[in-house]
């Protein structure tokens, strides 16, 4: 509550001493979603019962422009219906998403200081995590220049916990303690490409075994990668993502990985009139593993800050919450197909055939078993009832193989894991209708 007071509080300010030429806007969403987990994320087990619950994001966002300066904050409200109790006044699910300001440095230059998505390429590596409720933002300080079709973006965040007297080490879980970035962008007729340096600095210590820190440390990854190449040629679009990673990942292992895809996509215009297409995918994404009977090293990549819903499946099971990550890899070959009947309406499909990368043995580590973890299929639809409002379901299966449930260790798995949702979404003023989903 003290948080939504200091946000109505700074809108006030702002509409109360509005210079001349300034805008203020005010704006929000809603996604409200409904979901049957039957061995989403994680496989469900013959002892377990599926999931079942509604959840919502409700988010306020307002915006502050004047000459060369731009001021926005997002205060976001992340709930599961019926985890408040009615009677309850306060509680603990409202946050901070995003609040910087921009400022015009010199021609062509910006710079952006604060809590900001980074949301860059096909959001592989760095994306803003819309399809979770929560969502991603860094606190960041970014420089962009930008002319024409180029765009060169530089920065870097340096994190604390608290506002200490003395020493600086870092203890908040899965997150860097600094980390710098270049990205550019261009074009090139009908062939668009960027390029990615990304170096992530991770807290380490060493205690003894009263738990005191006796050393601590920064361990550094490097990701460098070219994010977006791709070329159109009439309805054929030809597309693909190159990242490599090295350095020393959490646990002082030497990297070396890669994150390799391609794809053709085919647009066929049925009936432009009416809006009537069909688009068709077919391609592969391959990321290096480990195999499962090797620790000294880490041949694993992952893919640290990006929207990883819209890959390897909709069921998440794949670099989505700690899922699979330093494993033995994943090959993923996928056919995808979307047909629009019109502006508003489309219904999809995606099949996945999933395989390991690095070699897979068994639990006691005498037999290597096969590389088969299993196939996946996803349908998906979405419906645009108006200008603000649109619905969005889906429906997803696993179907896994002895190799896959071996890798799980975790007991004997349902027979069929599945998943589905439905969710109702109000973005009024955002270009894109619905989340999640990709082809």
């Amino acid at each position: 509550m003290k948080k939504l007071l200091i946000f109505g509080w700074a809108i006030f300010v702002a509409l109360s001493f509005k210079p001349a030429h300034a805008q203020f806007s005010l704006d929000g969403q809603l996604l409200q979603r409904a979901e049957f987990r039957n061995g989403f994320n994680r496989p469900i087990l013959e002892s377990e019962v599926s999931a079942k619950f509604i959840a919502h994001r409700a988010r306020l966002q307002a915006s502050y422009k004047m000459e060369n300066i731009s001021f926005y904050m997002s205060i976001q409200d992340i709930r599961t219906w019926g985890n408040t109790p009615q009677i309850k006044a306060t509680d603990n699910f409202l946050s901070v998403h995003e609040a910087w300001l921009e400022t015009k440095i010199a021609e062509n230059w910006q710079i952006k200081l604060g809590r900001q998505e980074l949301n860059y390429d096909n959001f592989r590596f760095l994306g803003n995590l819309d399809w979770a409720l929560q969502a991603r933002a860094h606190d960041f300080a970014l420089v962009k220049h930008e002319k024409n079709d180029m765009k060169l973006h530089f920065g870097g965040g340096y994190n604390q916990s608290e506002q200490r007297l003395a020493g600086v080490f870092y203890d908040i879980n899965n997150n860097y303690k600094a980390a710098q970035m270049i990205r550019y962008e261009n074009k090139l007729g009908q062939f668009n490409f960027s390029l990615l340096f990304w170096n992530d600095g991770r807290q380490f210590a060493v205690r003894n075994t009263a738990g005191t820190i006796i050393s601590e440390g920064i361990n550094y990854r490097q990701t460098i990668g070219l994010p977006t190449i791709r070329y159109q040629t009439g309805n054929t679009t030809l597309s693909g993502f190159y990242y490599h990673q090295l350095g020393v990942d959490n646990f002082g292992r030497n990297v070396n990985a890669f994150d390799l895809s391609a794809q053709i996509t085919q647009q066929l215009n049925i009936d432009q009139e009416a809006g009537k297409k069909l688009r068709m995918v077919a391609g592969f994404e391959i990321l290096t593993g480990t195999p499962n009977n090797i620790n000294t090293e880490n041949s694993s990549f992952s893919p640290l800050y990006g929207t990883n819903h819209l890959f390897n499946g909709y069921m998440d099971l794949f670099y989505v919450g700690g899922a699979h990550e330093n494993n033995v890899g994943l090959q993923d070959y996928y056919l995808k197909a979307r047909y629009d009947f019109n502006p508003k309406f489309f219904i999809q499909a995606d099949f996945h055939q999933f395989l390991a990368h690095a070699d897979v043995f068994s639990q006691n580590g005498l037999f290597k078993l096969d590389k088969n973890l299993g196939t996946e299929l996803d349908f998906s639809f979405g419906y645009i009832f108006n200008s603000a409002i649109s619905l969005q379901g889906g429906y997803s299966q696993l179907f896994y193989s002895d190799t896959f449930a071996s890798l799980q260790n975790r007991g004997d798995l349902k027979d069929t894991q599945n998943w589905a949702y439905l969710m109702l979404i109000f973005r009024p003023n955002m270009k894109n209708r619905f989340v999640g989903i990709l082809l």
